[in-house]
Order: C-alpha cells, then structure tokens, then sequence
C-alpha cells in the first residue's frame, strides 16, 4: 500500500509516462532494449542541479554518478565502478565532472563546519582548500572565494579521473575518451566549461596547471 504522503509521486510517473508515449509511442520499447551514451556525468547530489536537464538530453542518453560534492576519491568503489562501467563497457566518449556554485560540501568545508559522518568525505574538499590557501585568502570577497574554491573543486576531481587506472588504461589503448570539468550556475542555469579538458593526445598535468592559473589570475 502506498504511503498517501508521496502518493502523487506515481500520478506524476503516470502522466510522465503519458506524455512521453504521447509524443513518441516507441519510445519506452526501444530505452528497455539497450542503453548506448555517449557521456558520462559526475555530479553533485544536490536535488537543484538535475544532470539530463541542465544539458537537454533524454533517458539513456547520459549515464550519471553523484555525490556530495561531485568527489572522484580512489577508494570509492562504487564511483570507480560506474567510472569503468562507462569507459570499459558503454565506451563513452565523454566523462563530465560537474560541480555547481552554492555548493553545500564546499561551503561546510570552507567554513571549517563539523557535521557528523560525511565531515571525513569532505575532508578531500577542506584538503583543496589548504593547498591553495594563499590564494583562496588573497579574495577579499567571501561568496568569490566561495566560488572559487567550487570551481577548484572541480578541477581537483578531474585531475583524479584522470590519474585512475581506468582512463589511464583507456588512453593507453588510444580510447576516444576525454575528460571535461565544468561547473554550473543555480541562478541562472548556465554551464560553464573550466578549461579542463584532457583527451588521449594532452598532458594532464599542463592542463591542470593552466586551469587552476587561469583561475587565479
């Protein structure tokens, strides 16, 4: 029996269906016999920052992995998984880290703010904030180093794509896979591209380093 208090959650799902098989009768046939994307979207699990959305593109068009704080750490397995689930399987030619402005993770961390279990998660984005401490503390402005160290954040987790053994192995092979970090706007819903991206044929550490000099100047 379902829970009257989320109830007009599967009148949502029926009328979404509706629609959709509306506008294309073939459309749930041909989604349930394969999935073949082209991207790979790392994102925050923050509710406002939907992934097929913000970039217009249907149900099986863009294989997704969030969590707090869009965070690519060597010792999750369950990112690392899907991570080689889209390169080694789905082939994808793509993988976007994204992260947003507003971000709730980086402003805790930013803040020095203790909040229980997930403080160790965010020990990786209060680490970014310490190496380029000097930098963050030259803004004068709170909410730009607030913005700054988002998009650092970004740049970081891109930086660790791109040293996982997965995508290492990919370009070893010559794979068409690059890497992109971008980050989005809440108050206006725009992406915004961090000059990050690293394909087979680029040097992942000069694009890193240009990225975060870029960002800083």
């Amino acid at each position: 029996m379902t829970d009257n208090a989320i109830s007009h959650l599967f009148e949502k799902n029926r009328q979404w269906a509706w629609q959709t098989t509306e506008q294309d009768p073939n459309f749930f046939k041909v989604l349930s016999m394969q999935q073949n994307p082209e991207y790979l979207w790392i994102g925050c699990a923050d509710s406002r920052v939907p992934a097929n959305e913000i970039v217009g593109l249907l149900p099986g068009e863009l294989f997704v992995h969030r969590n707090v704080a869009n965070m690519v750490v060597h010792t999750d397995h369950n990112c690392l998984s899907v991570l080689q689930y889209a390169v080694e399987v789905l082939k994808v030619k793509h993988i976007m880290v994204v992260g947003h402005y507003g971000c709730g993770g980086v402003k805790a961390a930013l803040d020095g703010v203790r909040l229980g279990l997930i403080d160790n998660w965010l020990r990786h984005v209060v680490d970014a904030k310490e190496k380029f401490k000097p930098e963050l503390d030259a803004i004068s402005s709170y909410d730009e180093r607030f913005a700054r160290l988002c998009e650092v954040n970004v740049i970081e987790q891109v930086k660790n794509v791109c040293q996982t053994n997965i995508v290492l192995d990919a370009w070893e092979k010559e794979q068409d896979v690059t890497v992109h970090g971008w980050i989005y706007g809440l108050e206006d819903g725009r992406l915004r591209d961090l000059a990050t991206s690293v394909g087979v044929q680029n040097d992942s550490v000069q694009v890193y380093q240009n990225a975060i000099k870029q960002l800083f100047a």
